[in-house]
């Protein structure tokens, strides 16, 4: 991994030693060698349209040791072809992540975390196969709070046979949900699922994502009466808009 700044006050000097080259879930930090006074952490952070600081420090530790980990392992430099047809100098591909043991849970704890203001949501989900790793990760991670939430998946088309259906899960009609997605470049993958979800008499009130690409999917989205939640963008990741 590259070596990372402690840029964030609730990242203590005694952490920076202890893990030189990226952040740690405060999970997997000896007890004691957090600094959680007042002055220390900065508690309460909050944010409307971009989650640029986590609500909690351990909550800030897990995005930038995901924030390193995407850098490192998710950050692909070529020639690619983009879904809205755009070339690009890179790709950001966060399966690699959303299926790997140790960014899933971070994963997880952030992105309930990016929701937690969106009121009275009961499940989470979007349109299969990116967003099943994250919705998983959100509803187990959401079972250890007062508030759990349950996960569907949104098939490309409904089925053909059984109960034909294409939203499965979690029965979403006459409820409050949130679609959710790795990254998005056009924002088409999410408005599809939020026609279905539509269609299935369900409310979606917002678009969660990890990585912001700042390719035109917030306009999309907003467009379509949705909030617009992500919770890395180019900047925390030292690229440029394409």
């Amino acid at each position: 991994m590259r070596r990372r700044l402690c840029t964030f006050a609730c990242v203590t000097w005694k952490e920076s030693q202890l893990f030189p080259f990226g952040y740690a879930p405060t999970a997997a930090l000896p007890r004691g060698l957090l600094d959680e006074s007042p002055s220390a952490t900065g508690v309460g952070i909050r944010r409307i349209a971009l989650m640029t600081v986590a609500s909690t420090p351990d909550l800030e530790a897990d995005r930038q040791y995901l924030i390193a980990l995407i850098e490192d392992e998710a950050v692909f430099h070529g020639d690619f072809t983009l879904s809205s047809g755009a070339q690009a100098t890179y790709y950001v591909d966060m399966r690699k992540l959303t299926l790997d043991h140790r960014a899933a849970p971070a994963i997880g704890r952030i992105m309930l975390d990016l929701i937690r203001d969106v009121d009275d949501i009961t499940a989470v989900g979007g349109l299969t196969l990116g967003a099943d790793p994250i919705a998983n990760a959100i509803m187990h991670e959401s079972a250890r709070t007062p508030r759990p939430l349950d996960a569907f998946v949104v098939r490309k088309e409904p089925k053909d046979h059984g109960r034909g259906r294409q939203v499965e899960g979690a029965e979403v009609a006459g409820k409050r949900v949130v679609v959710v997605e790795d990254t998005s470049t056009t924002g088409q993958s999410a408005l599809k699922a939020v026609e279905a979800l539509r269609r299935e008499g369900a409310e979606p009130v917002a678009v969660a994502v990890i990585v912001d690409r700042k390719t035109g999917a917030q306009a999309a989205v907003e467009a379509a009466g949705l909030q617009w939640l992500a919770a890395v963008d180019l900047d925390d990741l030292g690229l440029a808009p394409q």
